[in-house]
């Protein structure tokens, strides 16, 4: 296994310097940082120039792309052009913001996911199925921003016009170090998430039991007088996990990415927001950072998904 782990971490190395180059030009090449500056009448031609130089935006692309993974493997991602603050201070500010909201929902989404994924396989066809594929399919073809503007519509707008208890749609105006606040202001954005993702889960779960419940070993085991619970959770949960635990560890490094609308519509301070507001000025620095947290954390995660299939399923050996 170590073998396997040390050749996967070599591929990691080559297979993060094609992310980072890929993302750097794509970057680069959507927009110009210095647009901001087209419409200052203050600024001449040779101030524009002055500045370009100082950014480092005079040279060739490869030679900026050299430079920037230089000094990012030494820690240093660089700094914003229009906030003038280093990178890696902006994303320590809005990565334990991004953790709190996304943790949460996945909690909720693995526990409610296999909540209704299991009772929908054991219940085929049944009213509770029926009625379980039904929420699922709606979840799963809504927009998350219409879900997320109808749940602002109804438990915070509504709410409050009926003088009922309210919940807040803004993070900017409460006090990060108050429990209860941070509960509060959880609900809706998390709601959000596990609605939209609790649909695809669920329907992923359920297909995958019942293709495990059709298999052979399954029948043996109830003909040798199983009890159902037994057959389920000691024989065919164990295989039925493995689908569920790859569509899992591929969306658990997109918890550091954050969740981009949710985090918009409901003005949390997380890294999803970061990536958008600094993507719109053009200011790649900040937004190379981020995609390299979260490319970096897509390729750890894999490996440690890889990893975990053997300790799911002892058939599986990795070498």
């Amino acid at each position: 296994m170590w073998s396997y782990i040390v050749r996967r971490l070599v591929q990691a190395l080559f297979i993060l310097f094609i992310i980072t180059a890929v993302c750097f030009l794509l970057t680069r090449l959507s927009s110009d940082p210095m647009a901001q500056y087209a419409t200052r009448q203050n600024m001449t031609a040779a101030d524009r120039m002055a500045l370009r130089a100082r950014l480092g935006l005079d040279q060739p692309l490869p030679v900026q792309y050299v430079k920037w993974l230089g000094l990012a493997l030494q820690g240093n991602l660089g700094e914003s052009f229009f906030s003038h603050q280093k990178v890696s201070l902006l994303i320590s500010q809005r990565l334990p913001m991004t953790l709190i909201l996304m943790t949460t929902a996945e909690i909720f989404i693995v526990i409610i996911s296999l909540f209704l994924g299991i009772v929908s396989a054991i219940k085929q066809y049944s009213l509770t199925d029926n009625l379980i594929t039904s929420f699922s399919f709606i979840g799963y073809s809504m927009p998350i921003f219409f879900i997320a503007l109808g749940l602002i519509l109804i438990f915070a707008v509504k709410f409050k016009l009926w003088g009922l208890p309210y919940f807040p749609t803004g993070a900017d105006v409460w006090n990060f170090k108050d429990p209860l606040a941070m509960v509060w202001h959880l609900v809706l954005p998390v709601t959000c998430l596990v609605a939209i993702q609790v649909a695809g889960y669920s329907r992923f779960l359920r297909s995958s039991i019942l293709e495990v419940l059709g298999q052979d070993y399954v029948r043996t085991a109830r003909a040798k007088g199983l009890m159902e619970r037994a057959v389920l959770y000691k024989h065919a949960m164990r295989n039925a996990a493995l689908p569920f635990v790859t569509i899992l560890g591929l969306d658990i490094p997109f918890l550091l990415g954050g969740a981009l609308v949710t985090e918009s519509v409901f003005a949390w301070p997380g890294m999803g927001r970061l990536f958008w507001e600094y993507a719109q000025r053009g200011d790649f620095p900040v937004v190379n950072g981020v995609l390299l947290v979260v490319s970096g954390a897509v390729v750890f995660f894999t490996i440690v998904t890889d990893v975990a299939y053997t300790f799911i399923d002892p058939r599986i050996r990795l070498s």
